[in-house]
């Protein structure tokens, strides 16, 4: 399940715990478009794993969190840490890979 972020509490909240994916994007990004539908299928596919999209022109202060400067860029997270990171398409073997799920 994909939840959208719209607000920086709301994201702190979201990634305190657990196992984490966050896709920062923007609309207007032609590889975050193509990176979308993967992202949503494994979120269907692993609920194990928390996914969260981050619209970096809509929430501007948790990108500039991270000094995020390219889209796409994904982090994840275990227990409110960093443990990986990917810049960029990728295709869903490299996305598993990312969080562990491969």
């Amino acid at each position: 399940m994909l939840i959208h972020i719209e607000t920086k509490e709301q994201y702190l909240e979201q990634i305190k715990e657990g196992r984490v994916l966050v896709d920062f994007f923007a609309t207007w990004c032609g590889p975050c478009m193509m990176l979308s539908p993967i992202v949503e299928k494994i979120s269907n596919e692993h609920p194990e794993v928390k996914f969260l999209k981050v619209d970096c022109d809509q929430t501007p202060d948790i990108a500039a969190m991270y000094g995020i400067r390219s889209i796409p860029t994904l982090l994840y997270f275990e227990g409110g840490e960093i443990k990986n990171r990917g810049l960029g398409y990728m295709p869903e073997g490299d996305l598993l890979k990312l969080v562990g799920l491969k």
